[in-house]
């Protein structure tokens, strides 16, 4: 598989908390809110008191997903299921031709197409600036300016619906501090070239921005822009570990009213284990856009980043599940940019509420609920299945059809759920009738058997497999198994579920493709991980809270 991931700041690299809290008098002095100077009158989308409008003067926040067009370009269907994921908008991978196949003007026009058959908002960026000064090959901000120039005809008169991000993370660790005048100059030049769009810039630092060059700067470059109309996009891996960390850096663009996204972040990186909680949860209090990476074809050691298994939307990984119908995912919080929506008009009209659901199928971990289906003036494009506790709700699945499935739920255990219904301008409905169901007893003690072994060792890693049997005559309908490391070993990356660590414990829980344990059947995982030394292997799993055989 090929390696759609780049690298991304050495963890010795990064700057100690008292590093940033030092610079804050510094900050106050340097990030000083844009000064109004003459400029053209936007045609597309534009900037405003830090603010992404659209032509229509909407307010516009991007929910999206980040799709590798350059390495797969016979995968354009992804926009079709991004879409109907709830997406409103996809930052799609080009490149000038420097380090890849060059994506011509003819196939940036039917990106360009694709993405607006499928009503989604497209950013376009230029990968082969990745890391310059550090990574080799990568070419400079000057080079990605040259290439949009040369594929121009493909976005004349596409500014309601295409932003033009210049480069992809246009410095490594190297050499950042050039990333000021560079990125000015990449601007200037495709202004005098007639660009009208609004143009998104990437942090240096590989994206990240440890070091504030991007922050400490970002007034001045938008001061730059004759057009007043860029925005500032950081990337959030391992830098960004922290809701402290997430909220500063954001905080300070809006308090500065400069534009900001989160171009790019994931559930975990080998430079850290980022907050995806909080860059979702922010983001959202904040009014600020986000782009998750990324759809599917990860490698070189990521594939963990995968939204959906080979491309394949019914395969959807624990961070696709998150990123798409977690709480303040795209599916809560997305709404379909103004520009498609029908009529001359804004549609503001709500879907009429779901019937009330029905439980079906209740298991130990699982219930199926149907509902009868809302109506709308435009049509109903998704329903979100609500969790109802304590006054509030909490989005547990999302679907198009009448039909969901929800899981990971915990035995014996009593839930209210209600459905609210979607439409394509982002309207939710008034909440469906409430049904209360209470989970089936977890399996009992010696209905379940789990084999580990480990089957390849090197130097400070292994890699192990394990296989969970379900030794009694139900089915077992969504799981969570869990054990304790004997000595000082760290899952790094795991197929077949989503796992978590605390210190030694350890949480897997099941993957949409792994969920299901028929009578005497069997699932396996694998993962690899870090150790010191060989170290003694697990001895006690428990599967939904049942202690399981070893075999």
């Amino acid at each position: 598989m090929r390696d759609t991931r780049h690298r991304l700041p050495h963890p010795h690299l990064r700057p100690h908390l008292s590093a940033v809290l030092a610079a804050l008098a510094a900050l106050l002095l340097t990030l000083l809110a844009p000064t109004a100077s003459a400029h053209a009158a936007p045609t597309g989308f534009r900037v405003e008191n830090g603010r992404l409008l659209e032509a229509s003067r909407n307010d516009f926040v991007m929910r999206g997903v980040n799709h590798a067009h350059t390495w797969y370009a016979d995968r354009l269907d992804a926009l079709d299921h991004i879409k109907a994921k709830g997406a409103n908008t996809v930052r799609v991978v080009l490149s000038s031709g420097d380090r890849w196949t060059r994506n011509d003007t003819a196939d940036v026009a039917n990106v360009v197409a694709q993405c607006k058959r499928n009503r989604l908002i497209c950013v376009l960026e230029v990968h082969d600036t990745t890391g310059y000064g550090e990574q080799s090959g990568a070419v400079t901000l000057s080079r990605a300016a040259d290439y949009w120039i040369e594929v121009r005809d493909a976005l004349a008169g596409q500014e309601d619906y295409v932003v033009v991000n210049i480069g992809n993370e246009p410095y490594g660790n190297t050499d950042h501090t050039r990333w000021t005048a560079d990125t000015k100059a990449a601007i200037q030049r495709l202004r005098a070239a007639g660009f009208d769009h609004t143009l998104m810039v990437d942090a240096p630092n590989w994206g990240q921005d440890w070091a504030f060059t991007m922050r400490d700067n970002a007034a001045s470059v938008f001061a730059a822009d004759p057009d007043a109309n860029t925005v500032f996009s950081i990337h959030m891996y391992g830098v960004f570990d922290t809701a402290a960390e997430v909220s500063d850096y954001l905080g300070r663009f809006v308090a500065a009213e400069l534009p900001i996204v989160v171009g790019e972040f994931g559930h975990d990186h080998s430079d850290g284990n980022p907050d995806e909680d909080a860059v979702l949860s922010v983001t959202r209090q904040l009014g600020i856009g986000y782009l998750g990476w990324s759809w599917s074809g990860n490698g070189g050691g990521v594939e963990y980043l995968d939204m959906v298994e080979n491309f394949d939307p019914d395969r959807m990984t624990g961070w696709g599940q998150r990123l798409f119908d977690g709480p303040d995912g795209i599916a809560a919080t997305s709404e379909e940019a103004a520009v498609y929506r029908s009529g001359t008009g804004e549609d503001t009209t709500a879907p009429t509420a779901p019937g009330a659901p029905v439980a079906s199928a209740v298991t130990s971990s699982s219930v199926t609920l149907t509902w009868g289906a809302a109506t709308d003036a435009v049509g109903v494009t998704g329903y979100d299945v609500v969790r109802v506790a304590g006054g509030e709700e909490t989005v547990v699945a999302s679907g198009a059809g009448t039909t969901v499935t929800v899981t990971g739920l915990a035995a014996d255990t009593s839930y209210t759920f209600a459905v609210r219904a979607r439409d394509a301008a982002g309207n939710r409905s008034a909440r469906s009738a409430t049904v209360t169901v209470t989970t089936a007893p977890g399996p009992a003690a010696g209905s379940c058997a789990v084999g580990y072994r480990v089957t390849g060792e090197w130097p400070g890693g292994f890699q192990a497999e394990v296989v969970v049997r379900n030794t009694g005559s139900a089915s077992v309908d969504g799981w969570t198994l869990r054990w304790t490391f004997p000595a000082g070993q760290r899952i790094t990356s795991l197929w077949g579920g989503t796992v978590s660590q605390s210190g030694a414990e350890v949480s897997v829980a099941a993957a949409p493709y792994t969920a299901t344990i028929p009578p005497f059947g069997s699932v396996s995982l694998g993962f690899t991980g870090t150790r010191s030394a060989a170290g003694a292997d697990p001895t006690a799993f428990s599967l939904n809270g049942a202690e399981c055989a070893t075999a």
